[in-house]
């Protein structure tokens, strides 16, 4: 899998979920290996869209349609400061449950001392995971350049997930979830998107 992540403040969020919709209506269809899309706007007018292509190949031929070129022209200008784009082809899946039917997403952004490490930690004891966090019901992590990882987590609901997080873990959870955090380079920031923006191929 090819993950790209774009995220930037917006100057208007209907407006920026109005583009999504007609990207899924007029371009969805000729985007050969698009496998889906998770995008939202925080409380504070970042937007965050995870997009997932089967290849990295496919994702350049998608960015070189003349369409999506004037789709984004015209997108873009809802990142009065601009949008930051990052690419990885070092991804991870994990769907306990079916992450579609989410309707809490949270995307954790951080610096890991060993990327790599920590990548492999998310895949680890799975089941156990899904037993101990029914409220997750999948997740998507990438590496990208220097460190910088991004995930994005799929809740039943924003209640469930809070619940969640207050729970005592199991000791082999526990030793996964210290390992996890003495692997960080910098604090984790966390993007609460409350009304996910779900697509994927019809």
């Amino acid at each position: 899998m090819f993950v790209q992540l774009v995220q930037g403040k917006v100057s208007d969020a209907e407006r920026m979920h109005a583009q999504l919709d007609k990207w899924m209506q007029d371009l969805a269809p000729g985007a050969t290996g698009w496998l889906g899309s998770t995008c939202g706007v925080t409380e504070d007018g970042t937007c965050v869209c995870f997009v997932r292509f089967d290849t990295p190949e496919h994702a350049q031929e998608n960015s070189n349609r003349a369409e999506q070129g004037a789709w984004w022209a015209e997108t873009s200008r809802l990142f009065p400061q601009g949008a930051e784009f990052l690419d990885s082809e070092r991804v991870t899946e994990d769907t306990p449950g079916d992450p579609a039917k989410a309707q809490f997403v949270q995307v954790i952004e951080g610096r890991a001392t060993d990327a790599a490490r920590g990548l492999e930690l998310t895949m680890e004891n799975s089941d156990k995971w899904a037993e101990y966090r029914p409220d997750i019901l999948g997740s998507v992590g990438a590496n990208f350049t220097d460190g910088r990882y991004a995930m994005e987590m799929f809740f039943t609901n924003e209640a469930d997930a809070r619940k969640g997080e207050q729970k005592e873990p199991p000791p082999e959870l526990k030793a996964q979830m210290d390992e996890m955090q003495a692997l960080a380079a910098e604090p984790p920031k966390f993007f609460d998107l409350k009304k996910p923006w779900m697509y994927s191929p019809r």
